[in-house]
Order: structure tokens, then C-alpha cells, then sequence
């Protein structure tokens, strides 16, 4: 039960169905009260009516034999004197109740006037001899006639007779008919209610899955993916142009975001594996010979080795923190007195720089102007520049070299990590190739950019722009 009402479909049947229940109730307690109330107002006109002809023979000064309302075809009758007793009655009357007399015999002293407090309320105005009150006072009952007992809706209206005084005449008509449709109506709606419910429920329940199925679809999809950890697969995309296609649309592009950075771990774990294998084998080759001829030790290679593998472990280490999401430092950093510490005691570099501040790591930013000046003394002829400037709101920091240059088709591919244009170049000479890497992305870490183009000289220009502060 807990798992069946656990599904998005098994809900939604359930409040839709719930919702329609109480539509249902309510609408149907609506039209029974509507219908009893029309068809009780049927009943006090039918009785009103009767009531009205029997008071226009009373006031036609009629006899109370001869009124012909009293022989029972339009319901139970009385006729009560001013003094409150019954002087007229419908014929076959046994038993009435809900009028201002119990009696069904004119014969005798009925309620005198006093006695009780009269329930009903007289007319305020003086009646003419002859005249029938406007006003008409309703009740509910019950009479039994010729051995039948009913519910009635009883009217009581007063006439001013010219020799028998004040009358008041009750006359009923029975609600038999408004019990009965009452009934018949709860009876449909009792039988119809639970059929439309159960029409309502299936109907939802069928819509609902229709409308699911495609979730489903992405569901399986994705344990599929899941247990065959094949991040190229990707889920269906239903053409319905609604919540659940732009779900699928979003579930895809988070599958190719996924593939595409455990691509880019494995091709960074392989390529630092590459890395890492030349100078660990380089110092182990010179410790084993070492080891047999101490004689032959290569101190000052061995030392180069060991510092080349400690910078790639640094580099590495570095990139793996920025993979990682480390924000920089919120402190003011100076870029022109940077750019001049990193570019003390380098030969063929000068600085052009006024005073510009940013925030971020002083650390992070001052690795980005190393790499660039070591990258740029690698290739540069004779002569490396660094400018730092302002523009509008941005730090421009540039670093130009009179070299060679980089070709146009390869100044954004420079950027990934282990590249190296230079194929024959040795890593030695050359690095691993993580330099401008890890510098785009500390750039890139701190709000800005980092770009290759073409310099003043010929060579190559690294503009390295940052918000001030």
C-alpha cells in the first residue's frame, strides 16, 4: 500500500478523485435542497389554495355543511373560531398534527381561547366583514385520513365572517410527492456517484500513465546508464515540447557535461601518467647506476630530475584545486609590483606597468605571470615586454615576446593541458605543458580571460584581463 501510494500516478488518481468526490457531494446537497425546497413550495401553494376557497365560502356566509372543501379530495381541513374551537373538519380525519387544534371532531368544546399560547401568528389587521386576510401563515404536519398517515404542509389563513366572527382555516396538502422525488434523486445520486467516480479515477489513471510513460522511458534509461556506466548513451527525448521533453533535453546535456569531464579526467590521469613515467624513470635509471658505479652519479641530473618532478607534482596539484572549484582570496593585489617581482632577475624582460589593483589570491596571480614569462623566454628571440594597464573596468596585464609567434589555428588549443606545439621539442626544454593551462584557469577562477595573439614585435601577446577592484 505505502509503494502503491508512493507513485505519482496513484496520487494523482486519488486527489482528482477526491477533488471530484467533494465536487459531487456538494452540487448534490445543492440540487436536493434546491429540489425540496421548490417542491415544499409547491405544497404550501396547493394548500394556500385549498385553504383561500374554503375561507371565500366562509365569507360567502356558507354553512359549515355545505363547504365543500371539507370532503376530503384536497387534504385535511379545520376551521377554528376566534375562541380556538374547531366548528368545521374535513371528512375521514382521525388524526392531525402541526395546525393550532388536535381535534378532529366539531362536536364539542375544542381549545379555548387563552388556554395556551397561540404558535401562530394572526393578522395585525382588522378584517371587514366578508374580507379574507392576506396573509398566510405555513406549517408542517401529519394527518391520518381514512387510515392513511402522510406528511402535510399546512396554510392557515383568517377570514371575517358577517355573522360567525373571526375564522381561521387549516389546509393541508401532502409532501408525499416531494419525499419521493427527494428519494428518487438520492437514490440516483447514490448509484451515480460512485459510477462517476470510478469512471473519473480509471480515466485519470489512464491519462496519468500516458502521461509518464516517457518519464519511465527516462528512468529505465538512466539505470541502464547507471549499471553500464556508458556516459555516451543518452535518454529519449519525447516530441511533445512540454515539462518532460525539456526534462529529457536537460538530463542529456548533463550526461554530455559528465562525459565530457570524465573524458577530460581520464585524458588528464593518462597525460599526467606520461608525465610523471619520464622523469621517475630518468631518476631511477641514475640511482641504479649509482648504486653499481658511484663513480658514474649524475648529481646535477639527478637534482634536475627531482626538482622537474616536484614542479609537475606542484602543477598537477594546483590544477587538481581549481578542478575542485577553490575560489581565490578576496585580498588586494597589486599588479604592477607583481608583475615587476616576477620579472626581477629574468635577462631580455622589461615591464611597462602603472599602478592597478584587483583581488584575488596574490599566490595564484603571481603563478600566472611566471608561466607566462617562462613560456614567453622560451620562445622569445631577445626581448619579453610586460605591460600593465587599465581599460574601463578591467586590469590588462600583457606579455610579448619577439619570437615566432603562434599560428592563428592554434591560439585556443595551446590552452589544454599537456599540448605542446613544438612536437620535437624535448620535455626537458619545454615542460609538460601545463603552464598555460593552469593560467587560463586561475584567469578564469579570478572573473577574467586569458588570450593569445598576435605582439607589437611579431610574436606571440598573452593578454591577461581582470576586474578591478
Amino acid at each position: 500500500m505505502r509503494r502503491l501510494f508512493g507513485s505519482v500516478r496513484a496520487r494523482a488518481t486519488l486527489g482528482a478523485t477526491l477533488v471530484v468526490a467533494v465536487a459531487l457531494v456538494a452540487a448534490g446537497a445543492a440540487v436536493l435542497l434546491s429540489l425540496r425546497s421548490n417542491l415544499m413550495g409547491e405544497a404550501g401553494t396547493q394548500a394556500e389554495r385549498s385553504a383561500r376557497a374554503v375561507a371565500a365560502e366562509l365569507a360567502a356566509g356558507t354553512p359549515y355543511d355545505k363547504l365543500s372543501g371539507l370532503d376530503g379530495d384536497i387534504g385535511p381541513v379545520q376551521v377554528l373560531d376566534e375562541d380556538g374551537r374547531l366548528v368545521a373538519v374535513s371528512e375521514d380525519l382521525e388524526r392531525i398534527g402541526g395546525t393550532d387544534s388536535d381535534r378532529v371532531k366539531a362536536q364539542g368544546a375544542g381549545r379555548p381561547a387563552g388556554d395556551d399560547e397561540d404558535d401562530s401568528e394572526g393578522s395585525d389587521q382588522a378584517l371587514e366583514p366578508g374580507e379574507i386576510s392576506a396573509e398566510t401563515v405555513f406549517s408542517n404536519g401529519s394527518a391520518t385520513v381514512d387510515g392513511d398517515t402522510e406528511d402535510y404542509r399546512y396554510a392557515a389563513v383568517e377570514v371575517e365572517t358577517p355573522d360567525r366572527g373571526t375564522l381561521r382555516v387549516y389546509a393541508g396538502a401532502p409532501l408525499a410527492a416531494e419525499h419521493g422525488a427527494v428519494r428518487t434523486a438520492l437514490t440516483v445520486m447514490l448509484i451515480g456517484f460512485p459510477l462517476l467516480l470510478g469512471v473519473v479515477a480509471g480515466v485519470t489513471w489512464l491519462v496519468t500513465r500516458r502521461a509518464l510513460r516517457p518519464v519511465e522511458g527516462i528512468r529505465r534509461e538512466m539505470a541502464a546508464i547507471t549499471r553500464s556506466e556508458d556516459l555516451a548513451r543518452r535518454v529519449p527525448e519525447p516530441d511533445t515540447h512540454d515539462e518532460i521533453a525539456r526534462l529529457a533535453s536537460t538530463t542529456n546535456e548533463t550526461l554530455a557535461a559528465l562525459e565530457t569531464s570524465v573524458e577530460r579526467q581520464r585524458r588528464f590521469v593518462a597525460d599526467a601518467s606520461h608525465e610523471l613515467r619520464s622523469p621517475i624513470a630518468s631518476l631511477r635509471t641514475q640511482l641504479e647506476v649509482a648504486a653499481a658505479h658511484p663513480e658514474l652519479l649524475d648529481l646535477d641530473g639527478a637534482v634536475e630530475d627531482t626538482v622537474r618532478l616536484q614542479r609537475l607534482a606542484a602543477d598537477l596539484l594546483l590544477l587538481a584545486r581549481l578542478d575542485a572549484g577553490e575560489r581565490p582570496n578576496d585580498t588586494r593585489v597589486d599588479l604592477a609590483g607583481l608583475a615587476r617581482e616576477e620579472a626581477e632577475g629574468r635577462t631580455g624582460v622589461s615591464v611597462e606597468a602603472e599602478p592597478v589593483e584587483v583581488t584575488g589570491s596574490r599566490g595564484q596571480l603571481g603563478r600566472v605571470l611566471a608561466n607566462l614569462l617562462d613560456n614567453a623566454q622560451r620562445h622569445a628571440r631577445s626581448a619579453v615586454t610586460v605591460s600593465v594597464r587599465r581599460e574601463g573596468d578591467r586590469a590588462v596585464v600583457g606579455v610579448a615576446d619577439d619570437g615566432d609567434g603562434v599560428p592563428e589555428a592554434d591560439r585556443e588549443r595551446i590552452f589544454e593541458r599537456f599540448v605542446r606545439l613544438d612536437a620535437a621539442r624535448s620535455r626537458d626544454d619545454g615542460g609538460a605543458g601545463l603552464g598555460l593551462a593552469i593560467a587560463r584557469d586561475v584567469a578564469v577562477r579570478h572573473g577574467g580571460t586569458l588570450t593569445a595573439g598576435r605582439g607589437p614585435a611579431g610574436g606571440a601577446l598573452f593578454e591577461l584581463r581582470l576586474p578591478l577592484v
